[in-house]
């Protein structure tokens, strides 16, 4: 198992011809993408027509009507309004406005957009074959616009993206509609017709291949830079086709889009400290073109290989009994299909991370993090170099800048995030102005501030070092060499952090071992059959991958302590985020903790939500 030897597609800037030539020729450029099998592509309103006249959706109709003792008519009319509200209008003349907006604003936000021609060039051959479902990582509001104006400009279908409804923006709303969004509410819950529309809905525009269907398996914007579980009603929605033999294949394709600055990166921090997020409104996305005139590095896009599901599928899934039900009848998956449904999820998410781009900052960061309140400047070009090679070894997918020298690398890493970290008689230092003056309050708010956006950077590292570093916790932890005692340690820390970090479900062992291997590689460990111990120059490299991981251990024990000295009854979640925080406070204001993570509403959610899967605390429905 050699993971430094894959070889990964060589990038293109996409950009670079846009600064060059007109946009408005760009943007009226004779647009004939590929499409599948060669089909005349449907009309909207002929896909909702489908939809509305499909076995399924009439069943559900009639079986509601019957149950209301209501005219199906009536309900009739609803399923109309749903598809209204849902349906996407797709008109060339939007992609076009989009096309000529979105050059204007990429050109002045973005010094380079990179995508592998490879990766193109394979999804341009899928879409032509069979039906495709685009699965993007997700950590801002760009990422679907990027991945449109991206197919846009290699002339390939333009997906059909799932969005939330954006409410109070319907101007915006609309032209998204326009260019290929259709939208779902936030939450339908037991609503049979929405669910029995929506899902129609998706399957229709699969079957006939009409377009690319995009949608984030994370279900929403992470606000943390990790990879958030995956959800997986869309994903079972999407292959529900091929479970019921309407398409003979389907291919998932996970996407990597890599920041090496995110636009929202303030807004998540405070998100993360309990400030409301702004309401999303047509006038405050005029307000925000101030950050127009500020400079957000480059972005990385990997387009993945395309998984076939039928290969997936092969030797694993029956699909059978999906032949002796009539198609139309709402069928529960077994749990064959849901814990298949899951196993792909998290492997997509395992191949976005894979590919995932890191760039010098990210690094720079980790580094920072560990030696506040200031590091030297020469130290941290050091100690950035160090990791980089770390990194490489453990797989790491590192973009180094036009091959240039450490320090110039990290300077202009220091130039981009000027709002996070900056440059002060020779050491770095968090850039929390201000916090000498002000309450203890604000003082500790400003400070935890600078850090959460900090470690929006880090966290980005730690996909790659998650299983070498709960290795090296362990053995931290276990004070022990006996390798089935770190192995035990290691899979309560699995257990503990499953909703921090993506594990494939079922591997402990698995992960145990590729864990050990990466600290072997590093020759920071050596093994026996029955011992694990740490090399003479292993210990720097154990206690670092420790230390980056600390904020999580320390974070959680707090939450941890909360819960045992605080609760003594039945709480809401609401009342959770708060009480943590504000306990965590002050032990900040009397510095009995240095842990400014554990403010974060993420680490406390997913600390609550594993010991409800541990079964510590048992989670009722009011």
């Amino acid at each position: 198992k050699e993971l430094t030897s894959k070889k990964r597609d060589e990038f293109e800037d996409i950009l670079e011809e846009r600064r060059l030539s007109s946009d408005l020729r760009y943007a009226m450029k004779c647009y004939t993408p590929v499409i599948y099998k060669g089909l005349s592509p449907c009309k909207p309103n002929a896909i909702k027509s489908a939809v509305l006249q499909s076995e399924q959706v009439q069943y559900v109709i009639k079986q509601l009507a019957k149950e209301m003792g209501e005219s199906p008519d009536i309900i009739q009319e609803e399923a109309t309004e749903i598809l209204d509200e849902m349906g996407h209008s797709m008109q060339l003349g939007a992609v076009r406005f989009f096309a000529f907006t979105l050059s204007k604003i990429f050109k002045r936000l973005f010094q380079r957009v990179c995508v592998n021609e490879e990766g193109m060039q394979r999804l341009q051959h899928a879409i032509q074959e069979y039906p495709v479902v685009l699965l993007p990582s997700h950590r801002s509001y760009v990422d679907f616009l990027m991945l449109s104006y991206l197919l846009y400009t290699y002339d390939l279908a333009l997906p059909v993206i799932a969005a939330g409804i954006f409410l109070g923006m319907k101007i915006v709303g609309e032209l998204l509609r326009r260019a290929g969004a259709f939208f779902m509410r936030r939450s339908f819950g037991g609503n049979r017709l929405y669910w029995a529309v929506f899902a129609e809905y998706v399957k229709t525009m699969l079957r006939s291949g009409y377009a690319p269907i995009e949608f984030f398996l994370e279900g929403t914007r992470s606000r943390t830079a990790k990879t958030l579980t995956p959800k997986f009603g869309l994903l079972s929605i999407v292959m529900e086709p091929f479970f019921k033999c309407e398409v003979f294949d389907t291919y998932l394709v996970p996407i990597s889009i890599s920041y090496e600055r995110i636009l929202e990166e303030s807004l998540y921090a405070y998100e993360l400290l309990g400030v409301p997020k702004p309401k999303e409104s047509t006038s405050g996305l005029l307000k925000a073109r101030r950050i127009l005139s500020d400079n957000f590095g480059t972005i990385h896009i990997y387009v993945g290989q395309p998984v076939s599901l039928r290969t997936l599928a092969s030797g694993r899934i029956n699909r059978c009994p999906y032949n002796l039900v009539p198609r139309h009848l709402p069928q529960k998956p077994s749990e064959d299909i849901q814990e298949f449904v899951s196993d792909v999820a998290y492997k997509m998410e395992l191949l976005q991370i894979e590919n995932m781009v890191l760039s010098p900052w990210v690094l720079a960061a980790a580094v920072l993090l560990q030696n506040l309140p200031a590091m030297d400047f020469e130290l941290l070009i050091e100690k950035t170099l160090w990791l980089k090679g770390l990194t490489q070894t453990c797989g790491g997918f590192i973009e180094w800048p036009d091959n240039l020298c450490a320090k110039k690398a990290v300077m202009s890493g220091l130039t981009l995030h000027s709002n996070i970290a900056r440059l002060v008689d020779g050491h770095v230092v968090l850039n929390d102005k201000g916090v000498e003056d002000g309450a203890v309050g604000e003082i500790i708010f400003k400070r935890a501030l600078a850090i959460l956006m900090c470690a929006t950077y880090r966290n980005q590292l730690l996909n790659v070092f998650v299983r070498p570093s709960l290795v090296a916790v362990a053995l931290q932890m276990t004070r022990s060499f006996r390798k089935e005692e770190v192995y035990s340690c290691f899979s309560f820390l699995r257990d503990v952090f499953s909703d921090e970090f993506i594990f494939f479900p079922g591997i402990s062992l698995k992960d145990f071992e590729e864990g050990c291997f990466l600290l072997t590689k590093c020759d920071a460990i050596q093994t026996s059959q029955q011992e694990i111990y740490p090399t003479d120059k292993g210990s720097v490299i154990v206690s670092f991958l420790s230390a980056m991981f600390r904020p999580f251990v320390e974070g959680y024990q707090l939450i941890f302590r909360y819960l045992l000295k605080e609760t003594k009854e039945a709480f809401t979640e609401k009342q959770f985020v708060p009480g943590v925080r504000n306990f965590v406070f002050q032990l900040l204001e009397k510095g009995v903790t240095q842990c400014y993570e554990a403010l974060s509403s993420d680490m406390q959610k997913n600390a609550l939500a594993a010991l409800v899967q541990l079964s510590a605390v048992k989670k009722k429905k009011m």
